[in-house]
């Protein structure tokens, strides 16, 4: 177990980890799930809340097996090698908001890190002004964390408290297996209204495509537990390079483009290009601004949406705070006509950005420790 720890620890387990995360995806868009999304973190909520109700866009429902899949994950690699700690209590309001409104800049773009990287591995440039507005996000999230910036530190709590998320996620995927099982009964056998109550499945668009349950639960498992223990995260990433010039996260980012890149090429699924990507729009502006506000967000919680699924599994509750945050933001995205499509920004997408950076312009400057 030592070993294993050690290696999942150095250079090339977050290289392996990056590498595994780069062929996966492609793969999982090749058994079916959405183009040049095979995994995205933002998306993949926004699948959920729709399931759940949370929003009624007819397109964009389906229980994904892929989160799910990265909290469990993520969960049994902390139990196996002693790391599953239950703690909360850091600013859990700010928390929500900030993953509101990181779901909100993540709606405008049209994607997480994950998929700003996996688009642009798929030949999608409009990916390069969301990761140029990424890393202005970032940046701007370093300068107030070396100006003082701190949400607070969180406490231990009973394990309950740790469980509740993880438990929560098998929850759904026991929804969604029982669902599976419902399919095949006579219809009103459950409910005699059919299609009024939850969960929702789409019958067309990105929400009804997916690959398989069991390839895409078991490739998130595997994520899942490769990522807790590497500390994969793509903000951190970025924020360590300028803030302490370590390169070490860098080098999972890197390895996911490339293998991305030439999975994409095997299997005939890189298209360059600005003009006809999937699931995307060509409004560099907010791009920029969607991905920065996005940055920004994810900054000052200390992580990506993808690492913010792996803490929750390991017993933080302050993440499972923020994923719960960024869930909801996908609700009101959707309902408020912020989420963009592929012809464009939704009516209130530039808004919500701009109310969104003044939130978190705000929360940098005025919960600095130091002033």
């Amino acid at each position: 177990m030592k070993w294993i720890s050690e290696f999942l620890g150095s250079v090339k387990g977050i290289l392996l980890t990056g590498a595994f995360i780069g062929v996966i995806a492609p793969l999982l868009q090749n058994f079916g799930n959405p183009p040049n999304m095979g995994i995205c973190v933002a998306c993949m909520e926004r699948d959920i809340a729709g399931a759940l109700g949370f929003h009624r866009a007819a397109v964009v429902q389906y229980l994904r097996p892929e989160i799910i899949g990265l909290v469990l994950g993520a969960a049994i690699a902390a139990v196996m090698f002693g790391e599953f700690r239950a703690r909360s209590g850091s600013a859990p309001l700010m928390r929500f908001m900030l993953g509101f409104f990181a779901m909100t800049g993540a709606l405008v773009f049209l994607g997480c890190p994950w998929r700003a990287f996996l688009r642009l591995a798929g030949g999608d440039f409009n990916a390069l002004t969301g990761l140029a507005g990424m890393l202005a996000g970032v940046w701007a999230g370093v300068f107030f964390i070396k100006k003082g910036f701190s949400l607070g530190s969180s406490r231990r709590t009973p394990a309950m408290a740790g469980w509740v998320f993880p438990v929560l996620m098998i929850g759904l995927l026991v929804l969604l297996l029982a669902n599976m099982y419902v399919s095949y009964l006579p219809e009103s056998v459950i409910y005699k209204e059919q299609g009024k109550f939850a969960p929702f499945f789409s019958l067309s668009g990105p929400g009804s495509q997916h690959a398989p349950l069991i390839i895409s639960f078991g490739a998130a498992l595997a994520i899942g537990f490769l990522a807790q223990r590497s500390r994969f995260c793509t903000m951190g990433a970025i924020r360590d390079v300028i803030l302490i010039k370590d390169m070490h996260l860098m080098w999972g980012i890197l390895a996911l483009v490339l293998a991305a890149f030439g999975t994409n090429l095997m299997l005939d699924q890189f298209k360059p290009g600005f003009t006809g990507q999937p699931i995307a729009h060509t409004e560099h502006i907010w791009n920029f601004l969607g991905m920065g506000l996005a940055g920004l967000a994810y900054a000052l919680v200390g992580g990506c949406p993808g690492r913010q699924l792996f803490l929750a599994g390991e017993g933080d509750g302050d993440s499972a705070v923020f994923v719960i945050g960024m869930i909801s933001g996908a609700g009101f995205a959707h309902n408020f006509a912020i989420a963009s499509s592929a012809a464009g920004t939704g009516l209130w997408g530039p808004a919500a950005v701009i109310v969104g950076l003044v939130f978190c312009l705000g929360t940098g400057f005025f919960m600095r420790q130091k002033i």
